[in-house]
């Protein structure tokens, strides 16, 4: 095989697995089909089969990729905390935004309805889910946390318990306002969350 025809060959299975997470997530399993899901993609049906073999392997992949995307993207948002500056209340506020923006895309609320509403039949997808997205960015999250106590410029704390209260003051308020996942919460609002949580945050984190 090529170069040129395994990048294609990728470039395929990542069109086909984009394609079944938005007909499943448009669907749900149990009514979608290979057929649309080879449509959407723009390939013919057994090339679908090729890449991934039957439907229930291709929920788990599509299900997983978009886990793995949602993952990358919050951890390139905690990554501003390497190098936050002079201004870590501006920064922690930006990270704040923007781990929002994420978890309340339409992407992450599809993936959390899949994952959640399809628990029964695939009873171990959520545990892989959580462990890809929530679990990873807890991780990473409390070890710029504890590098920040470290540089004194937050108190002396377990960073594994400061990232769930941080996350906690993100989460909490923002599915009060998306009832839950519900409604889309706006950029202005999700603003207004993300800086309250920071305010409430270094309250209790700021050095004396």
């Amino acid at each position: 095989m090529t170069a040129t025809s395994a990048r294609g060959r990728i470039d395929k299975r990542q069109a086909i697995l984009e394609a079944a997470f938005t007909v499943f997530a448009r669907r749900g399993y149990d009514q979608a089909c290979v057929q649309e899901i080879a449509e959407e993609a723009g390939v013919a049906k057994p090339t679908v089969y090729n890449h991934l073999t039957d439907k229930e392997n291709l929920f788990r992949h599509a299900v997983l990729a978009v886990a793995d995307r949602v993952m990358a993207e919050n951890l390139g948002v905690v990554e501003r905390l390497r190098e936050p500056g002079d201004d870590l209340r501006a920064v922690l506020e930006d990270v704040a935004y923007r781990l929002s923006r994420v978890c309340s895309s339409e992407q992450a609320r599809a993936l959390r309805s899949l994952a959640y509403g399809h628990a029964g039949r695939f009873p171990d997808l959520i545990d892989v889910v959580r462990e890809r997205t929530s679990h990873r960015l807890r991780e990473a999250l409390a070890d710029r946390l504890a590098r920040l106590s470290l540089a004194e410029r937050l108190r002396p704390c377990d960073p594994a318990v400061a990232a769930d209260q941080f996350l906690a003051l993100l989460t909490g308020p923002m599915e009060v306002r998306s009832h839950p996942g519900v409604h889309k919460v706006s950029a202005a609002d999700t603003r207004v969350v993300a800086n309250a949580a920071v305010d409430t945050f270094l309250r209790a984190y700021k050095p004396d």
